[in-house]
């Protein structure tokens, strides 16, 4: 992904939600080799939350 310097719209994957990835963020998300983002915030929290949850009860 290249970095332009300009805010973007993206759909989450999840719950079908336009969110905004942000300059700053796809700077971020370049320089560390990352593709942009799937999901949108609320949906990264929950699905993090989520797998917390399965590898605690796992123990």
């Amino acid at each position: 992904m290249n970095y332009e310097g300009a805010d973007k719209t993206l759909v989450c994957i999840d719950c079908k939600e336009e969110f905004t990835f942000t300059a700053g963020e796809q700077k971020f998300f370049t320089e560390r080799g990352l593709m942009s983002p799937r999901r949108c915030p609320t949906c990264r929290r929950k699905r993090k939350a989520q797998k917390a949850n399965e590898q605690f009860n796992n123990f």
